[in-house]
This record gives C-alpha cells, sequence and structure tokens, in this order.
C-alpha cells in the first residue's frame, strides 16, 4: 500500500509542476499607456515612451508604481526611415526628458538604453 501512496504523491506533485510550466506569466499591473505614449516591458519594469516633434519624454513604472528617476538617465536613438538621431534624456519629475526637434511619426523605431540606480536596459519601441 505504501508503494501505492508513492506513487499517487509523485503523479499529483508532477501534475502539479505540469500545470504550473503552462501558466501564463501573471501580473499585478496592466501595460497600457498612461501617458498617451507606447510601452514595453523590460526586466518587469514599464517603459512607457512619449515622443513628440517637440518632445520626447520616458515613463518608468516598476510593478505598476512610478519609479523614481531623479539619478536615473537615458540615451534613446530615434530611427526614421534612413534617418538617424540620438537623444539625451535627463530627469524631469516624474520622467526622464528631452526637448528640441525630432522627427518622430508612425513607423518610427526607438532604442532606449536607460540606466537606473547604476544598472542599464535597453527598451525598444515602434511608434503608432
Amino acid at each position: 500500500m505504501k508503494l501505492h501512496a508513492l506513487i499517487a504523491t509523485i503523479a499529483l506533485a508532477a501534475a502539479g509542476i505540469a500545470h504550473a510550466a503552462g501558466e501564463k506569466h501573471d501580473h499585478a499591473h496592466e501595460h497600457k499607456p498612461m501617458h498617451g505614449g507606447v510601452v514595453v516591458e523590460v526586466k518587469d519594469m514599464d517603459y512607457e515612451l512619449v515622443a513628440k516633434p517637440a518632445a520626447i519624454q520616458l515613463f518608468l513604472r516598476d510593478h505598476g508604481k512610478a519609479t523614481d528617476v531623479s539619478k536615473a538617465s537615458a540615451r534613446i536613438t530615434l530611427l526614421t526611415g534612413t534617418e538617424k538621431q540620438e537623444v539625451e534624456l535627463k530627469p524631469a519629475g516624474d520622467k526622464l526628458e528631452a526637448t528640441g526637434s525630432f522627427k518622430v511619426g508612425p513607423g518610427t523605431k526607438a532604442v532606449a538604453v536607460v540606466t537606473v540606480n547604476g544598472k542599464p536596459a535597453t527598451a525598444r519601441f515602434t511608434l503608432k
């Protein structure tokens, strides 16, 4: 009888492991834009890029909560057609920001290298 109990226990454990492996990555937050931009997730951090002709803004959220960007920095490369533009973003309140003249529009690709607390992360966007 002990052998049957052992086999049953192993079967139940294996079923639990198989079920857990098939589950989706569940979050307590959504990845929807909160500022009208484009959102991507990198290493459990949400990056929202708001790109306008006169300003580039990057908002960071960790598990749905705004991240302190006072000591953060970012460099964004904008690719529009054959044109390439490098942009340095600096802390500005609750976001990283740069102002100037930027060629952005639907289809523009952006690669952001963001450093927070000395840790770099790369986020890739395609503007809509």
